[in-house]
């Protein structure tokens, strides 16, 4: 069987979540979500670097405020550049703004303490066993996720985004292990 290349691999990701309402996904992420919150390593966490979800990733909202609640240091990406995302700590539903990807962003300044963080939660396109990591094409997260020495970096993706294969290149980051 010929492997599909990213380009592909994305393709086929947009048409299979094309097939389910923004309710259905949310429906599917309250099990995923209920994995993140018993991960043993997220609950002795102090910093926890998340992400706000569209409406086609898993639904992250209620974690978000949910983590900050228990007093955790809960850190969002921001992108400021067509390359570069910084992070920066969430500070509550009023701290937040709608960025140019229509993505709710923290506003405040940035996170650079990345040997702090001790739990990512990363979404992705697609993940394999592996835990190669399928991002939107632009390579935001390949940049980053290496400023993360002591993280546990955690992939998440619907199951059916949990595909046989994905192909990689020297910089791209795999997970520690895969939600799906």
């Amino acid at each position: 069987m010929e492997k599909l290349s990213k380009k592909d691999l994305r393709k086929q990701v947009r048409a299979a979540k094309a097939r389910y309402t923004a309710e259905e996904l949310v429906g599917q992420s309250d099990p995923l979500i209920r994995q993140v919150l018993a991960h043993p390593q997220l609950q002795t966490a102090q910093t926890v670097l998340l992400y706000n979800s569209m409406a086609d990733e898993v639904a992250t909202h209620n974690l978000i405020s949910h983590l900050a609640l228990m007093g955790k240091t809960v850190l969002l990406p921001v992108v400021i550049s067509e390359t570069e995302m910084e992070i920066r700590r969430y500070t509550g539903p009023d701290s937040l703004r709608i960025s140019s990807y229509g993505i709710l962003e923290p506003t405040g300044e940035p996170f650079t303490q990345y040997e702090n963080i001790d739990f990512a939660l990363i979404p992705g396109m697609a993940f394999d066993a592996d835990g190669n990591r399928l991002g939107r094409g632009k390579g935001y997260y390949d940049r980053f996720l290496p400023l993360m020495t002591r993280a546990r970096k955690v992939g998440i993706c619907f199951p059916f985004q949990f595909l046989p294969h994905i192909p990689t290149e020297p910089t791209d980051m795999p997970m520690d292990e895969v939600i799906h």
